[in-house]
């Protein structure tokens, strides 16, 4: 697991407190920001597991 996948989880777990956060409070705008932190998190997570994708196969050869 490389840094950006860890940085990636977390904004993402961060993303989802916050949104329901806004949620619980009646909200929208700390619900939008919770979304946008999420999908931050989850783009952030993706380059993550490219990455190791990549260093992966090229232990293969």
């Amino acid at each position: 697991m490389n840094e950006d996948q860890v940085k990636g989880a977390l904004k993402d777990v961060a993303g989802k407190v916050q949104e329901k956060h806004g949620k619980l409070v009646g909200n929208k705008q700390q619900q939008v920001k919770g979304l946008g932190k999420q999908i931050s998190g989850n783009a952030e997570k993706s380059y993550g597991d490219a990455k190791e994708i990549i260093k992966d196969s090229n232990k293969q050869f």
